[in-house]
Formats: structure tokens, C-alpha cells, sequence
């Protein structure tokens, strides 16, 4: 799966579906966020071990997480290790693999006109994947078993880094322990890097002045949330509205977004805050007309056909809050088992 289209797909979700009592959410730990290193296109969580007590979260799962964590589910059983039990936390980012010349995007900050704009890299056709996990682990028991299957491995630094398949070609997937209650995953030239990271030889996220505040903003919010720079969300955008195509107004607002944030809550039902930071505050109340004009002729068309969906679109919130554009939803348990149950989070390639 790629997961930018996941992402897209999970967007679309909830902007089609405002709130809840939430339920407390953990807290990544910076020590964790500041593994990554800078750059990536997408970064996000899940706080498994809250996901698994929801009823829709198992069919959920097969549409949601990446591809390349059931590959490392998969890994861990073998070795004796349940993931269901014993991964209770996962953050992944998402990383180009080709750099591309992308729109400026300004950091996200209250006062996104005013800064000054930078370059975010555009998604090439080798985007990888950097995950960690964590939980409670038997790293001695798993190495011992995948030394006895003689299955590839990769010395860097201190580390054995174990591959999924031959462990040469550039797309394979590694993963290593880094203590008792840490693995992590993902393409060897990113493990590299956070490897480099944590040595203090390159820079991590917790330095990334457009990513980090949206970060901490969506921290601690949700059972899943997941932020996105200005060329990813430009791109997601445009695959959850393939609509706005038709107004030459709307390219454009989408061409100057900045960067987006998604939470997703759950405890009586589900809330979804979907966040996006626009190039001024004129682009997001525009931008916020033109959604709601948009939410309305869907509404409109689906009275008959799809009556569910419809009561969804009806409790949409949009709201412009300066160069942010806001978008709450609620959707119960009920309501998001039969989405899932139509595929709405399924990506085909």
C-alpha cells in the first residue's frame, strides 16, 4: 500500500463524514519523535494499545496501518512474539525517496503569512517508510531464532539491522532492536538515518521548524493523529477532493496549503479534527466557503442513495480560525463499521 494514498483515503473519510467526551490518549515521547530525522513528508501515530479496546478497530487495522508494519507483524511472530499483545505504541513517517522541486510552505505557526517560506521535497517514486514500535519485548529470544534461520543481516554501527527478504535491493525492509522496548523498521537507508540521528550526526524532527509545532499540537490528542507538510498535503488534498478539480479557485488555494494535522478520537463514538494551514487567512475562509458550498451539493445528492452518509455530511463543522481551516466530525461505532465494511479505507494502486 502506498501510504500517502492511505492517508488520502483516510482524509476523505472523515471530511465526508461534532464531538465526544474524549478518551485520554497517550503521549508520544520526544525521545521517540526526536528519532526521526527531519524532512520526512508525513508523520503519525497510533496508541494501539487504547485502538484495540474499540469495536471497529480490528477491520480497521487491515486498511489503515502500513503495509510495511504487517510485513514487521508478520516478522515478530515468527520469532515468537505476539504484536498484538506486546506493540503497544507505533510512529511512522513517511519519506521521500527522490527529491523534487515542490510549492514553498511557510512553518505552521498562528502567523503562517509572515514567515518566511521554504522548500518542502515533493514524494519521488522510491518513497520509504521509518516506523518504531514500542512495547515489551525479548530482543535474546528473537535474534537467536532469526540467526538460526540464517535470514540476511546488515551490521551498521552497533546494530543488526535483520531483513525481510534478500536484504539488497533497495525497497527491502530491516528491522532491529534498539532495547527491550524498542524495535524499529523500515527501508536500511532510513534506519541509517535514524542510526545517524541518534548519534548526533544529523538532525532530527524535534529541529524541524515546520513540522514540530503541528506535532506537538496533535500529541496526546487522539488514539490516532498524523501531520502533514505542505507538499503532502497538497497532495492529499487533491486525492480526498478530486471535486475542487472543476474550480480553478480551489487548485489554487490547494497549491498554497502549508501543511495539515489530523486527530482521531474515540471513546463514545469517533471525533475527527482534520486542521489545515493555509498561506493567509483570506485563503481559509475561502477555502472554508467553498467547502461548505461543496458539503451542501453533496448532501444534496446523496438525500436518497446513501441517507447515512448524508447525516454525517449534515453535522460537519467548518471553521476558519486565521490561517487555519478547521473541519469536525462525529461519527458512532455503528457508522464507521459500515464504512469499513464498503472499503472506505481500501487503496487500490
Amino acid at each position: 500500500m502506498n501510504y500517502r494514498k492511505y492517508l488520502a483515503t483516510l482524509l476523505f473519510l472523515f471530511v465526508m463524514a461534532c464531538s465526544v467526551a474524549p478518551a485520554r490518549a497517550n503521549t508520544l515521547g520526544t525521545d521517540v519523535i526526536g528519532m526521526f530525522p527531519q524532512n520526512v513528508g508525513e508523520f503519525a501515530y497510533a496508541d494501539l494499545r487504547q485502538a484495540r479496546a474499540l469495536s471497529w478497530f480490528p477491520q480497521l487495522k487491515q486498511q489503515m496501518l502500513p503495509a510495511r508494519f504487517k510485513q514487521f507483524e508478520q516478522f515478530l511472530t515468527a520469532a515468537g512474539i505476539d504484536p498484538n499483545s506486546q506493540v503497544e505504541e507505533l510512529a511512522w513517517a513517511t519519506v521521500a525517496g527522490t527529491p523534487a522541486p515542490a510549492p514553498t510552505a511557510a512553518p505552521p505557526s498562528g502567523n503562517g503569512a509572515n514567515a518566511a517560506p521554504q522548500k518542502n521535497a515533493a514524494p519521488g517514486p522510491s518513497e520509504q517508510v521509518l516506523g518504531v514500535a514500542l512495547g515489551s519485548f525479548q530482543p535474546e529470544r528473537a535474534e537467536a531464532y532469526f540467526k538460526a534461520q540464517k535470514l540476511p543481516v546488515v551490521k551498521v554501527r552497533n546494530s543488526s539491522l535483520y531483513a525481510f527478504g534478500g536484504g539488497s535491493g533497495p525497497a527491502d525492509l530491516f528491522f532491529f532492536f534498539l532495547d527491550a522496548n524498542t524495535a524499529a523498521f523500515g527501508q536500511r537507508q532510513q534506519l541509517e538515518r535514524l542510526l545517524a540521528v541518534r548519534a548526533g550526526e544529523e538532525q532530527g524532527l524535534l529541529t524541524d521548524s515546520q513540522m514540530l509545532p503541528l506535532i506537538n499540537e496533535a500529541n496526546g490528542t487522539g488514539v490516532v493523529w498524523a501531520v502533514l507538510n505542505g507538499t503532502y498535503a497538497q497532495l492529499a488534498m487533491q486525492q480526498l477532493a478530486p471535486e475542487a478539480g472543476q474550480f480553478p479557485q480551489a487548485q489554487q488555494l490547494v497549491s498554497r496549503l502549508h501543511a495539515l494535522s489530523i486527530q482521531i478520537i474515540a471513546s463514545s463514538g469517533v471525533e475527527a479534527r482534520f486542521q489545515s494551514v493555509c498561506a493567509t487567512p483570506d485563503d481559509a475562509n475561502t477555502f472554508a466557503a467553498l467547502l461548505q458550498a461543496g458539503l451542501l451539493y453533496k448532501r444534496y445528492q446523496l438525500g436518497t442513495s446513501n441517507p447515512d452518509l448524508a447525516s454525517m455530511l449534515d453535522q460537519t463543522r467548518i471553521t476558519p480560525a486565521g490561517d487555519r481551516l478547521n473541519i469536525r466530525l462525529t461519527l458512532t461505532d455503528e457508522q464507521m463499521l459500515s464504512l469499513i465494511r464498503r472499503n472506505t479505507f481500501a487503496v487500490t494502486m
